[in-house]
């Protein structure tokens, strides 16, 4: 015996209270355009049912995902630029950069243990001069590294992007991050 389906036709309360919704998901979904993300990456993230694996970062700043712990490998300066941007959950603007390069140089000294060289202090230099593509560059790695890795749903959620002329940020909740 077929099942009868629900075709009830919704009162005029109800029909108000999906469209006041609608409007809310609408606004929502602008702010998270502005912070970067595509209408894609949107979609994807509210009906993803993948949890997202952790990061943790080592002792001696080697980066992993997951409870495997699978490495994700980078570059000691793109790694710098990395935590860089892991520490500032609220984002960098790129144009503050300079702001930030004595704060990438101690990171790039921990995650580059034999010093800093001339062609070292001019990469830093490079990577934080707005005017140069370097950060774009290192951002690109970034992205490629986790994409290597991770589903194109979830990987979003570990790089870092944004708009042009805002903050970039690594959009990971925090509490997914674990320093040992």
């Amino acid at each position: 015996m077929a099942q009868k389906q629900n075709t009830s036709i919704p009162t005029e309360l109800e029909q108000s209270d999906c469209s006041i919704l609608l409007d809310e998901v609408k606004e929502k979904m602008n702010i998270l355009k502005k912070c970067g993300m595509t209408e894609e990456e949107i979609i994807s993230q509210l009906f993803c049912t993948q949890p997202l694996p952790k990061l943790m970062i080592s002792r001696n700043y080697r980066i992993f995902l997951g409870d495997e712990r699978i490495e994700v490998h980078l570059e000691p300066l793109v790694k710098a630029v990395y935590l860089l941007f892991l520490k500032h959950p609220e984002g960098i603007v790129f144009k503050d950069l300079p702001d930030c390069r004595e704060e990438l140089a101690k990171i790039y000294n921990k995650v580059r243990p034999w010093g800093l060289t001339d062609r070292a202090v001019k990469s830093l230099e490079d990577v934080t001069n707005p005017m140069l593509n370097s950060i774009n560059e290192k951002c690109a790695r970034i992205r490629k590294a986790f994409g290597a890795l991770l589903d194109r749903r979830v990987a979003g959620q570990y790089y870092i992007k944004g708009v042009r002329g805002k903050a970039k940020i690594i959009a990971l909740n925090r509490e997914l991050v674990v320093w040992e």
